[in-house]
C-alpha cells in the first residue's frame, strides 16, 4: 500500500538519517577503543541509556505493523506479549544480572560454558546466529524494504539503503553507538505512535468510539483455552518461557544489561525497559482499533488488517505528521537492525575466534568484529532476492523456529541457577532432547496436509501450549539425567542462587523494590480494566 508524502516529509526522513549519523558519530569518536569499549560500550552505560535500547531494539517495523494488525483484527489480546514482558524484564534484572554482572561474561553462550561445558556454548553460538541470520536479520532488512516501497521507492532500493546506512554506524562505533542511537530512536517511535493515537482517536471521535464500534471482545485480553491465537493458558503458561527465553537469555537484548557499569543501573535498566513495555498496548495496538472503528463507519477501505498502521498514516496525518511516523518505522527497524549486527558479531568474535585464539589483542578483536559486521551486511543484501522467491508460509515457519527452540534453552538457563546438581550431562540431554521435538513439530507443520493421527494432533498444538509441553519436558530430562549421572560441577557454586546466604539489602536495592512493585501493580491495572 502506498503512502504519499510531500516536500516536508522526506526532508522530515532525510533530517532523521542525518541526526542518526551525527549522534554515532559524537558518542563513538573516542580513538583508541578496547574490545570492551565496541562489544559492551565500555561496561560503563547508564540505567536510562539500558532501558531505552532494551525498548527501541525489541520493537521493529514489522513489530508495529504487526501489532496494529492484530488490533485491527481482534482487539488487545495481541499486547499480552507487551504487558508480560514487563514481568519477564523484572525476572531479568532481579534473578538473572547478578549472575550475569558476577561472572563478567561477555556473551550469553559463554555463560553457558561457565554453568555446564563446552558444549553447551557451541550449541547456544550455532542456534543463535542461525537464527539471527534467517529470522532477524531477514525479516527486518524485508521490513524496510517494504516501508521504502510504501513511500514510493523501490522495493531493492530501500533493503540497500536499510542495510547499508545501519551497517556503517554499527561497524564503526559497536555497541555504544547502536544503544545511543536506540536513545534517540526511542523517542522518535513514541513520539511518532503518539501522533497517531492521539490524531486517529479524534478522528473517530474518542475511546468511547472503539467501545461502542467493535465487538466487546476487542476490548478483552483475556480469551478462552480453545483460542487458536491467544488462549489464556498459554499467555499464563507458555508465553512466559518463550519470555525468559528472549529477554533472558537471548544475546540480542541482554547484551545490553551487560554494557552497564554496575548491578544496579543494569536493574534499573530492566526496570525502565518494563515500564516502557506497557505503552504498546496504547500506542501500537489502539491504532488498529482505531482503523477497525474508521471502517465500520464507513471512512474507509481495509484490504487486509496489516495494511492498519499504513492506512491510518495515510488518512489521519497531515503533512509532516507523516515524515515523523515514517521516520519512527525507519527507527524501529534500523534499531532492531543494528542491534542483531553487533550481537551477532558479538557472539562470532568471542565464542568462534577468541576461543581459538584466547591471546588475541584488542585491536585485533574489534577488526574481527568489525569485519563479521560487514559479512553480515553483504549476507543481508544477498539474502534480499531470496526473500522476495520466499513463499509467506515458508517465511513464517522460519519465524516459528525461534518458538521451538526456545524453551530447552531457558529450562537449562533458569533451572540451572536454582541447583549446582543439574550438570552438563543433564543440560547436553535437554538441548538435543527439545531441539528434536521442536524440529519435528516445524517439518510436521510444514507437510501437516498430508499428516493425520497422533502426528497431526501434535502439529496443531498451540504454539503456546507446546512451548510449555516443551519446557517440561526438557526441564524433566535435566532433573532426571542430572541426577542419575550425578557429575556435579563444583565451580560453579558463584553461579547458581545460595539460599543459606542472606542478603542485606541496600537502599538502591529498597528503591528497586518500591519500583518493581509499581510495575506489577500498574501490570494488574491493566489486566483487570481489560479483562
Amino acid at each position: 500500500m502506498k503512502i504519499s508524502l510531500a516536500s516536508l516529509d522526506y526532508l522530515i526522513i532525510a533530517l532523521y538519517f542525518v541526526l542518526v549519523f551525527v549522534v554515532a558519530f559524537f558518542v563513538t569518536r573516542k580513538e583508541d577503543k578496547s574490545a570492551d569499549d565496541y562489544f559492551l560500550g565500555g561496561r560503563n552505560l547508564g540505567w536510562f541509556a539500558i532501558g531505552a535500547s532494551l525498548f527501541a531494539s525489541n520493537i521493529g517495523s514489522e513489530h508495529l505493523i504487526g501489532l496494529a494488525g492484530s488490533g485491527a483484527d481482534s482487539g488487545v489480546a495481541v499486547a499480552q506479549f507487551e504487558i508480560l514482558a514487563g514481568i519477564i524484564l523484572l525476572v531479568l534484572g532481579w534473578v538473572f544480572v547478578p549472575f550475569y554482572i558476577r561472572s563478567g561474561v561477555t556473551t550469553m553462550p559463554e555463560f553457558l560454558e561457565l554453568r555446564y561445558n563446552k558444549f553447551c556454548r557451541d550449541y547456544l553460538s550455532f542456534i543463535s546466529i542461525i537464527a539471527y541470520v534467517l529470522t532477524k536479520i531477514s525479516v527486518t532488512i524485508f521490513a524496510g524494504a517494504t516501508v521504502f516501497e510504501a513511500i514510493g521507492f523501490e522495493f531493492w532500493t530501500g533493503a540497500v539503503v536499510v542495510v547499508v546506512a545501519t551497517g556503517i554506524y554499527t561497524v564503526f562505533g559497536g555497541l555504544k553507538a547502536v544503544i545511543y542511537t536506540d536513545l534517540m530512536q526511542m523517542f522518535i517511535i513514541i513520539f511518532g505512535a503518539i501522533a497517531v493515537t492521539v490524531l486517529g482517536l479524534n478522528e473517530i471521535g474518542g475511546f468511547n468510539a472503539i467501545r461502542t464500534e467493535l465487538e466487546p471482545s476487542f476490548l478483552s485480553m483475556w480469551r478462552p483455552m480453545t483460542d487458536k491465537d491467544f488462549p489464556w493458558t498459554g499467555i499464563l503458561f507458555g508465553a512466559p518461557i518463550l519470555g525468559v527465553w528472549y529477554w533472558c537469555t537471548d544475546q540480542f537484548i541482554v547484551q545490553r544489561v551487560l554494557s552497564a557499569k554496575n548491578l544496579s543501573e543494569a536493574r534499573r535498566g530492566t526496570l525502565f525497559g518494563g515500564f516502557l513495555k506497557q505503552l504498546p498496548l496504547f500506542l501500537f495496538v489502539v491504532p488498529g482499533m482505531i482503523c477497525a472503528v474508521m471502517v465500520s463507519q464507513g471512512k474507509i477501505v481495509l484490504d487486509e488488517t496489516n495494511h492498519a498502521l499504513p492506512k491510518l498514516i495515510s488518512t489521519v496525518l497531515p503533512i509532516g505528521f507523516k515524515g515523523l511516523v515514517i521516520a519512527g518505522l525507519l527507527a524501529a527497524l534500523m534499531s532492531s537492525l543494528s542491534s542483531v549486527f553487533n550481537s551477532c558479531s558479538t557472539l562470532i568474535t568471542y565464542d568462534f575466534f577468541k576461543r581459538k585464539n584466547p591471546n588475541m589483542d584488542e585491536k585485533t578483536l574489534i577488526k574481527v568484529g568489525q569485519f563479521s559486521t560487514v559479512v553480515l551486511v553483504i549476507f543481508g543484501l544477498l539474502w534480499i532476492p531470496l526473500m522476495k522467491l520466499v513463499s509467506g508460509n515458508l517465511f513464517n515457519y522460519l519465524q516459528s523456529v525461534q518458538a521451538y527452540i526456545s524453551p530447552p534453552i531457558a529450562s537449562v538457563f533458569l533451572l540451572g541457577l536454582f541447583s549446582k546438581k543439574l550438570n552438563a550431562k543433564g543440560a547436553m540431554s535437554a538441548l538435543l532432547s527439545g531441539f528434536v521435538l521442536g524440529i519435528t513439530r516445524l517439518i510436521c507443520e510444514i507437510n501437516k496436509d498430508s499428516l493425520d493421527g497422533v502426528m497431526l494432533a501434535y502439529t496443531q498444538i498451540n504454539f503456546l501450549h507446546f512451548a510449555l509441553f516443551l519446557f517440561v519436558i526438557c526441564s524433566a530430562i535435566l532433573i532426571i539425567v542430572s541426577l542419575v549421572t550425578g557429575d556435579t560441577k563444583e565451580s560453579v557454586k558463584d553461579l547458581v542462587f545460595d539460599f543459606a546466604n542472606k542478603k542485606t539489602w541496600t537502599q538502591s536495592d529498597k528503591s528497586d523494590f518500591i519500583l518493581s512493585m509499581l510495575l506489577l501493580t500498574i501490570i494488574g491495572i491493566i489486566w483487570v480494566i481489560f479483562s
